[in-house]
C-alpha cells in the first residue's frame, strides 16, 4: 500500500484537496504501476508557525528587501 503524505499550511478547501488527490493517484497509477485503491494520500495540516524556512518561523513577516 503506497502511502503519499502531503504536508501544507491550513486553508485549502476540501475541493482542492479531492482534486489533488486524485491527480496524485492518477500519476502514481500511471508511473508505478499500481491500483488507485492501493493509494493512499495523507493530508496534514501545519500550523504556521509550527513550520520554519530558513531558520524563521514561516507565521512570521518575511524580512524587509533593501
Amino acid at each position: 500500500m503506497p502511502m503519499i503524505r502531503v504536508e501544507l499550511f491550513p486553508g485549502r478547501s476540501a475541493e482542492q484537496k479531492r482534486r489533488f488527490a486524485k491527480a496524485v493517484t492518477d500519476s502514481f497509477v500511471e508511473i508505478c504501476g499500481s491500483t488507485p485503491e492501493a493509494v493512499h494520500v495523507v493530508f496534514a495540516e501545519v500550523a504556521k508557525e509550527d513550520w520554519a524556512i530558513a531558520g524563521r518561523l514561516a507565521s512570521d513577516a518575511a524580512p524587509a528587501k533593501p
